[in-house]
């Protein structure tokens, strides 16, 4: 069964859960409600800046990550 966002705040097994894993569940709900009314262009745009974002922190160039052929 797939969890939906608002089910990762209720019920007892999440109160339950450590820490970690309850901000886990807290960054999918916030990346869901950034992303959930985008179109399907708007949703890889966004993941492509992230991916972007991510490699300048880490110092990694795209020439050095496989990416099937997609142009960052």
């Amino acid at each position: 069964m797939t969890k939906f966002p608002d089910d990762y705040t209720s019920g007892n097994d999440v109160v339950s859960y450590p820490e970690p894993l309850r901000e886990i569940h807290a960054i999918r709900r916030r990346i869901y409600g950034e992303i959930k009314d985008m179109t399907p262009e708007e949703h890889t745009a966004y993941y492509k800046e992230g991916a972007a974002h991510f490699f300048a922190r880490m110092g990694i160039t795209p020439e050095y990550v496989d990416l099937h052929g997609v142009d960052i």
